[in-house]
């Protein structure tokens, strides 16, 4: 009697964890803020990011101010959207991939420069409000 009343209580444990971290999906809402040094330059970028339903959406700082992004996606606590600016007359589109895990995005961006595919990684944080 003393190991079944033993196997239920591990057994409702078990549940109660696995339910507990199944609630604690990956959320992509919010802003997010990294540094990045490009030319000895360090420029601090701020990602504003929201899910509604499935569609995510949102914008990116950079020296001409905030640029939305497009093509975003986020499944799977993976996040992926596309950046273009234009600068002397050229357009130029970098591609962050990135996985959300609690108040973090870690990543790649990938680019090309001078006709040749470039990439770097990036960590976000999610600014406290």
């Amino acid at each position: 009697m003393r190991s079944l009343t033993t196997a239920v209580l591990v057994a409702a444990f078990v549940l109660v964890a696995v339910s507990a971290q199944a609630q604690q999906k990956p959320d992509p809402n919010g802003t997010w803020k990294w540094s990045m040094t490009y030319n000895n330059q360090t420029r601090e970028v701020t990602l504003k990011l929201k899910l509604d339903g499935d569609k995510l959406t949102g914008t990116i700082s950079g020296r001409s101010g905030d640029t939305a992004i497009s093509d975003a996606s986020y499944k799977d606590g993976e996040v992926s959207f596309k950046v273009v600016r234009e600068r002397d007359g050229r357009k130029m589109t970098t591609k962050y991939t990135g996985k959300v895990t609690d108040d973090t995005i870690k990543g790649k961006a990938e680019y090309e420069r001078d006709g040749k595919p470039q990439s770097r990684d990036w960590e976000a944080k999610r600014a406290k409000s």
